[in-house]
């Protein structure tokens, strides 16, 4: 990552779904600004719902890989972004220097459990989806 632009991790239980998309918005909208990585504290699979309504809005995901922080190896932060209460209260250590936030969202594969269709699956991802793209939008503000 260079050195000249704040470092973001986006940190959620799985780094399948939130943490994911959270990596995408911030590449698209703010790489100008920041470089940004996404982990997990465990790994489950990137979700294939959560690459298909990243594409609808022409943000390709397909590349991305899960991956723990341990897998990060030596990387620092300027800031940890919790994207789900899970990671945030199993957080691992950072150095003092990063500057851990909690903005949780609602889990999709969970929210879509109990649905009949992927139809209906795709609503609810699509609506997390938008609440990450707006909270990534306020982001140089929040951590100016």
């Amino acid at each position: 990552m260079e050195t000249s632009k704040a470092t973001i991790l986006f940190l959620c239980t799985g780094n399948s779904c939130r943490s994911q998309m959270a990596e995408g918005w911030c590449r698209h909208l703010l790489s100008e600004r920041f470089d940004c990585a996404s982990a997990g504290i465990e790994k489950h699979g990137l979700n294939p719902l959560a690459v298909r309504v990243m594409a609808e809005v022409g943000i390709d995901i397909s590349a991305h890989f899960c991956k723990t922080t341990a897998e990060l190896g030596d990387l620092s932060f300027d800031f940890v972004i919790t994207v789900c209460g899970h990671a945030d209260e199993n957080c691992p250590y950072f150095p003092a220097r990063t500057r851990v936030i909690h903005h949780g969202f609602d889990d999709p594969p969970q929210l879509a459990a109990n649905v009949g269709s992927e139809k209906e699956a795709l609503v609810h991802y699509r609506r997390v989806r938008d609440e990450i793209r707006d909270f990534i939008k306020s982001l140089p503000e929040d951590l100016g």
